[in-house]
């Protein structure tokens, strides 16, 4: 069924983005006409970036689905579509990984088109958009599954994401705001439940980067110089301000009984409570070099946290980060 799902969302939401923007790029509209009627290899030329910007998209895409099914859904039985209301769970931090990826796939996107010779208009909107697609693509996939369903929560985070994104170019034509992500593997020992982690966050590390929201911190990155221009302050740095939580052993509660009644797990002593961060960053995108291949990997880098000390605010008081992951 996963599989299946997959083939029939990428077939009908995944190529729309991409046929449309062809179809904008070589329609006979005017202003888009006279950009390009220049010279016919410079049309070629961008209909062959517009083709492998689309390909590349959908096959991207979908590795990502499968990446997404092997690690997660394969896990768990499917059932007919159904909606979900999951606005409550794991003290929001979920919805923040959908603000995250929403962001990060638009941000990656508009830069393909960017590259493909899209219109500055036409880039922000197909790529910025096709964040919320990717991520409506795995709501579907949440929506057969008997473990969760299709969240209107979920969707609202996506349109954040993709909101962030898009009104940073239209206001200042760059991004002085980056959403970002860092994750640290926690030892659950003290709490004598190395084993229920096991089970409910999975053995490999990739597992846990998605499901264990106790490892995981949300940022949004603000470059200092790009809101100073005249400041001597280094155009590469940022103060980041993150979310966390710690304590999550289930959605709304550390409880669980099966259908009889008879408890499963009971940990009910541990808090559940949210953290907040302050921590100094690195822009990457903003280190000057003529490498095209280190332009890309520090486009690609940027995305993560870079590790820096932080301080921790929480009901559990102030806390110092020698190194924050």
């Amino acid at each position: 069924m996963i599989y299946w799902c997959m083939f029939e969302v990428l077939k009908k939401i995944l190529f729309i983005p991409s046929l449309l923007s062809c179809h904008y790029l070589f329609s006979q509209d005017t202003a888009v006409t006279n950009h390009f009627q220049n010279t016919k290899s410079a049309i070629s030329k961008n209909k062959s970036r517009v083709y492998l910007a689309g390909m590349g998209s959908a096959a991207g895409y979908g590795a990502g689905l499968v990446t997404l099914s092997n690690t997660w859904y394969e896990q768990y039985p499917q059932t007919s579509f159904h909606f979900f209301n999951d606005t409550k769970d794991w003290l929001q931090m979920d919805k923040a990984g959908h603000v995250f990826g929403a962001y990060t796939a638009g941000k990656m996107s508009m830069e393909l088109w960017r590259w493909a010779g899209l219109s500055r208009k036409q880039r922000i909107w197909a790529g910025g958009l096709s964040g919320t697609a990717f991520m409506t693509v795995i709501e579907l996939l949440d929506g057969y599954s008997t473990g969760w369903g299709f969240s209107l929560g979920d969707i609202t985070a996506n349109l954040a994401g993709s909101s962030l994104l898009i009104a940073q170019e239209f206001a200042w034509n760059e991004q002085r705001i980056h959403a970002k992500f860092s994750f640290h593997r926690n030892d659950y020992e003290s709490y004598s439940l190395n084993q229920k982690a096991d089970m409910l966050f999975g053995m490999r590390t990739m597992e846990r980067m998605l499901k264990d929201y106790n490892g995981q911190t949300y940022w949004l990155s603000l470059n200092l110089k790009s809101f100073a221009r005249k400041s001597k302050l280094p155009a590469w740095l940022n103060i980041a301000v993150g979310y966390g939580a710690e304590g999550m052993f289930g959605g709304t509660e550390n409880f669980l009984q099966d259908a009889n009644g008879n408890i499963l797990f009971d940990r009910r002593d541990i808090p559940r409570y949210r953290k907040w961060y302050l921590s100094p960053d690195i822009d990457l995108t903003k280190i000057k070099t003529k490498s095209h291949f280190l332009r890309a990997t520090f486009f690609l880098l940027n995305s993560l946290k870079f590790p820096a000390p932080s301080i921790g605010f929480s009901k559990k008081g102030i806390e110092w980060n020698w190194i924050h992951f």
